[in-house]
């Protein structure tokens, strides 16, 4: 396996968060359970608040794996966060 390299975006309360992960071979399994079990990890973790423990994760995979393997293309992941109250990112007119 090469180099890998990530790159994340959004921001922690809001609504989701994105991953992407360049550089991973095509033909790695890669289950919705592994996936669940990794993110709820972070909810058994230290934090600074309860917001964790009422935060309830999902994954969304957008591109970069079919039927269970990586194709070879950059993984996108999509955390969307249940509970995350979002502020209207324009100003009111």
């Amino acid at each position: 396996m090469g180099q890998l390299r990530f790159v994340t975006g959004g921001e922690s309360h809001g609504a989701a968060l994105t991953a992407i992960i360049d550089g991973l071979p095509a033909g790695l399994q890669l289950s919705r359970a592994e996936l669940d079990a990794q993110l709820a990890r972070r909810q058994r973790g230290y934090g600074r608040g309860g917001r964790m423990k009422i935060e309830t994760d999902r994954v969304l995979v957008l591109s970069g794996l079919r039927f269970g393997e990586t194709i070879g293309t950059p993984l996108t992941l999509q955390v969307g966060v249940s509970g995350a109250h979002c502020r209207n990112p324009f100003p009111r007119r």
